[in-house]
């Protein structure tokens, strides 16, 4: 297997990718994999669907993918608003061909969980805060999928976790957002340690967590310039 660089949760933000896959490259990183939440937030969605699409890396779509495609306009909240209204046609058909779930070689790719993307893989949802999920909970989520490694997104949160049956499933965190209010099933908020842009890179048996410098405050100058002042504190500081 090649050094495959593992990104998800880039939410439009093309300083962010930009950092991510030139460090990437530059740790020797020949193959990139996409785990959806593209391009939805107050930043850069068009101009991220272009860079990407210009790639062609495998990529997965993520929950606001579908919301993007499947929600009315007037029904959506503010970010996928804000981004479907400055996606072009040939970019909603590339976010409509993209599969919810796709195996590869020895890996597994989903958003959330095999079954939702929606569902965090390797937390569980307690009251207003997410706790790491143990190995039953990781298990039962996985099901019968049968991959050494299954690679998911949406917490935004970078973690491995390793079944007693050798079975892994691993998150690289975000590329473009570190923390958020989110409000499914209801509310509750998720911290980063910090502003950095993160991925994980996969190398035969091995998956190594990076995380890397980018001018989060130029994201953040264009998130309040949007009149998106939660997202402007998040990305400055990685705490929403």
């Amino acid at each position: 297997m090649n050094r495959i660089a593992v990104l998800s949760d880039i939410h439009g933000n093309l300083p962010a990718l930009e950092a991510v896959v030139a460090d990437a490259e530059a740790r020797g990183c020949s193959r990139f994999l996409n785990l959806g939440d593209i391009l939805s937030g107050p930043l850069w969605p068009a101009e991220t669907a272009d860079y990407l699409m210009a790639r062609d890396w495998p990529t997965i779509a993520g929950n606001h993918e579908r919301q993007l495609l499947h929600i009315p306009p007037a029904r959506m909240n503010d970010s996928d608003a804000f981004t479907w209204s400055r996606l072009s046609e040939a970019q909603l058909r590339w976010l409509d061909a993209l599969p919810a779930t796709l195996a590869l070689e020895s890996l597994f790719l989903c958003h959330g969980t095999p079954g939702s993307d929606l569902e965090h893989f390797l937390e569980t949802l307690e009251q207003d805060r997410l706790r790491r999920a143990t190995e039953a909970e990781v298990a039962n989520r996985l099901g019968d999928r049968v991959e050494p490694l299954t690679l998911c997104g949406h917490s935004h949160i970078a973690g491995l976790s390793r079944l007693a049956d050798g079975r892994r499933v691993a998150n690289p965190g975000s590329v473009g957002l570190q923390g958020y209010l989110d409000d499914h099933p209801h509310s509750y908020v998720v911290e980063g340690e910090d502003a950095r842009a993160r991925y994980a890179i996969v190398e035969a048996t091995e998956i190594t967590f990076h995380a890397v410098e980018y001018d989060h405050a130029a994201a953040a100058a264009k998130a309040g310039r949007e009149g998106r002042d939660d997202w402007a504190r998040a990305l400055a500081t990685g705490k929403p």
